[in-house]
């Protein structure tokens, strides 16, 4: 009875851990296997909603490349990660020109693609926040990635 207490203890604790472990990840593996589906940018104390219905994305590859979409054009380049910072290298896109409001959108999205910069995973969000820290991109890891 008692191995069996010892073992239920020792099962469940390491349970514990390793949800923890996954629930704060701030490590290349928690960005990579997700479409990040942008939500919001700019100011932390007020940040803009995403433009509605705007197709957005971004794909961190296991080869270190970035792919994706804020809203308007299509966007690539390399990544490397280093505990809780990205940097961001050689990021090209696109040069269509959509309406107003993508363009700011997208326009917030590549100034911060840009150098090195820190992150944050909590559960299926990502916060990008740029150097200063006053300013962020969040995303949600869409379903079915």
């Amino acid at each position: 009875m008692k191995t069996s207490i010892l073992t239920l203890t020792v099962l469940l604790v390491a349970l514990g851990l390793g949800f923890a472990g996954c629930a704060g990840r701030q490590d290349a593996s928690g960005l990579r296997g997700h479409s990040w589906k942008l939500v919001s940018y700019g100011p932390l104390n007020n940040p803009t909603p995403a433009v509605p219905d705007a197709r957005t994305g971004l794909i961190f590859g296991e080869d270190g490349q970035l792919s994706g979409n804020v809203g308007c054009n299509s966007l690539g380049g390399a990544y490397k990660v280093r505990g809780g910072q990205i940097t961001f290298e050689q990021i090209v896109s696109t040069m269509m020109a959509c309406s107003e409001p993508l363009m700011q959108q997208e326009g917030a999205v590549f100034s911060m693609l840009a150098g090195t910069v820190t992150f944050k995973i909590e559960g299926s969000i990502l916060t990008i926040y740029d150097k200063g820290g006053a300013n962020a991109l969040r995303f949600v890891a869409e379903a079915g990635q």
